[in-house]
């Protein structure tokens, strides 16, 4: 970003100097000789960061800034102070200014302050666009978000909808991937019908058996009554198998037979009855790994993964996270009756710099939190919890000039793959795919360097 500054001085000699040390350091400049002047160079042209001296002929450098903030309070200003004259610097700050440097200047503190200006500004628009946007969306069955990530998935809903198709969502914990499913129904020509959700994990086999396909009274003990299976109780409408990855082994051939056959037999029937159900499978786990190691049946992952759709983790999708977080400040201040607006920019950059490992429903989770703990209009630094507030990035590096420091191929290759890996979420088919090996050339490298197979 190339900050765009104005800077402000009855001393022209200086305003020449300022300008010059600035070019050189990338920045764009322009100056003029009083404050009036200022504030119609601000009203004809754009300005990133404005730089202005106190004390001036006619209109002062505090009355400078108490007339930017009140008319453009979207532009920084910065104002230089005589050296220790901490009254003016702290009488400025109660104007209106961002930040103060004093006389006589230091460049390159100079630049960073008014680096560290135009960045904050910066962020503060993207903050109001986001919020803008976040009430202005009419996102797709809750799926909020314009990333390019979130495009793509946005458009394949859009296109299998109406198809009738099975459909296999695929994501880590917490990416939405049910909202999806719930999107995919509700824009079919089954959204009248009901939508009936599953979790594969949460039944014993034996029951879970009864659940999807229902039962006689008598078929077993405790089977005091007919039950309709939820393929039945779908009829018409969208079943969803969540967590179909946990599916029993022994159960996966009966499924099978059900979807190709489009009937079920409820335990301990003598006829089977058909049934009209769409069907859409969801998954945090990697299910071609799973057929590889036995795990889950291939016929049944190829009946299942007629269209896959896989969410991206909440890290690959930019500037999503602040619209999503405005979203959900929208709705838990509403909900608990608080007044607050938006989220200050060092919250924001906060917001931007953490990885969320636990996806959209962390990010919920923490916007509920920070609403609950906010005490002005405002997200605020000290409303995230700790380990957002004192996050680092942990992104690679390897660099260095001596060349025994220097680490062999081989460990730069397992460092690649782990950080791949950990970027995929752990899963196996979509890191090949990303380092354009097959996956059982990704496996024996895996194997190699010892790294953890249950990563996925």
């Amino acid at each position: 970003m190339t900050i765009k500054a104005l800077v402000v001085d009855d001393d022209s000699a200086l305003c020449e100097m300022i300008k010059a040390g600035l070019d050189r350091r990338g920045f764009s400049v322009s100056f003029v000789t009083s404050a009036e002047d200022a504030l119609r160079a601000i009203e004809l042209s754009d300005f990133d960061v404005v730089l202005s001296d106190i004390r001036m002929p006619g209109v002062s450098g505090t009355e400078l800034c108490e007339r930017i903030a009140a008319n453009r309070p979207d532009v920084p200003v910065v104002v230089m102070t005589a050296f220790g004259s901490m009254d003016t610097a702290i009488g400025a700050i109660r104007s209106g200014a961002y930040d103060f440097i004093n006389k006589p200047l230091d460049m390159e503190e100079l630049a960073f302050s008014l680096r560290r200006a135009g960045h904050h500004r910066e962020l503060r628009e993207e903050v109001k666009r986001l919020r803008r946007a976040a009430g202005d969306s009419v996102a797709i069955g809750g799926m909020i978000g314009d990333s390019q990530a979130m495009g793509a998935v946005t458009d394949m809903i859009e296109r299998v909808a109406d198809s009738g198709a099975t459909v296999l969502i695929s994501g880590e914990t917490g990416t939405g991937k049910e909202v999806a499913a719930r999107a995919i129904h509700n824009r079919s020509r089954r959204q009248d019908g009901p939508f009936v959700a599953v979790n594969c994990a949460a039944f014993p086999e034996p029951l879970l058996e009864a659940v999807l396909f229902g039962h006689v009274r008598g078929a077993f003990t405790d089977a005091r009554e007919d039950r309709v299976g939820l393929f039945l109780e779908a009829d018409h409408g969208t079943l969803l198998l969540d967590e179909v990855a946990e599916l029993p082994l022994a159960l996966q051939p009966k499924l099978l037979r059900a979807l190709q056959e489009r009937s079920v037999r409820p335990i301990g029937a003598a006829r089977e009855v058909a049934f009209d159900v769409r069907i859409i499978a969801v998954t945090n786990r990697d299910l071609e790994t799973a057929v590889d190691e036995r795990r889950f049946r291939e016929d049944l992952f190829y009946r299942l993964n007629v269209v896959q759709i896989t969410l991206p983790p909440l890290r690959s999708r930019g500037g999503d996270a602040l619209l999503l977080a405005q979203h959900f400040l929208d709705q838990f201040a509403s909900k608990t009756g608080k007044p607050i607006r938006g989220i200050a920019p060092a919250a924001a950059q906060h917001i931007l710099a953490y990885e969320w490992p636990g996806n959209v429903r962390e990010l919920q989770n923490c916007i509920e939190r920070a609403v609950a703990l906010a005490r002005f209009d405002q997200i605020g630094v000290d409303d995230l919890p700790d380990k957002i507030r004192s996050y680092k990035s942990a992104h690679l590096i390897v660099a260095g000039n001596d060349p025994s420091e220097l680490p062999p191929m081989e460990e730069v290759e397992r460092r690649y793959i782990l950080r791949v890996l950990k970027s995929a979420g752990g899963n196996r088919s979509l890191t090949a795919k990303i380092l354009k090996l097959d996956r059982k050339t990704l496996y024996r490298k895996l194997q190699r360097y010892g790294i953890d197979d249950d990563r996925s």
